[in-house]
């Protein structure tokens, strides 16, 4: 394809997105206006992976127990995003403020306990469990937008960890 029909072809494309996303409507995610900082002004990004709730193991409070709860944060983009003033929390609003840049396509896994902070690995230095068998965690920006969230252990019937 001669370099004119690419120039051509991508004009059209880009044309197209741009009308298709123009019609789309402004409640696109099914919910109404007056939500504030929790409903996501644009799909992001960054989004919230693979979450471990449930310390392996016995629950006894070590260092080690509490870092093997975690919650993975990714970078789907080409390019790094400054996370800085982001924050990671739970439903009951025990929250982790970022200060790092994400590099593309990679992620930062967050354990709860005391640790050296790392290119792949954050620590939110607490001495105490934050992910419950039946909570939200919730990733918002540094303005407070909500950007992604995830749950767990709502339809599963038992016990919640009692030191919890």
């Amino acid at each position: 394809m001669s370099r004119s029909a690419r120039r051509i072809t991508a004009t059209v494309l880009a044309s197209g997105a741009l009308l298709a996303a123009a019609a789309l409507p402004a409640t696109a995610d099914g919910r109404g206006h007056g939500h504030g900082h929790d409903r996501p002004a644009q799909r992001s990004a960054v989004v919230l992976g693979k979450v471990q709730y449930d310390s392996p193991g016995r629950d006894n409070g070590s260092n080690r127990s509490l870092n093997a709860e975690w919650v993975t944060v990714t970078n789907t983009s080409r390019h790094a995003v400054n996370l800085r003033g982001w924050t990671l929390s739970d439903e009951s609003r025990r929250t982790y403020r970022f200060d790092l840049r994400l590099p593309a396509r990679s992620s930062v896994r967050v354990h709860t306990g005391v640790g050296r902070d790392t290119r792949h690995d954050v620590y939110q230095d607490r001495r105490n469990y934050v992910w419950d068998n039946r909570d939200t965690a919730t990733l918002r920006d540094n303005r407070g937008n909500k950007v992604d969230s995830k749950s767990w252990g709502r339809n599963q019937h038992g016990g919640h960890r009692g030191h919890r």
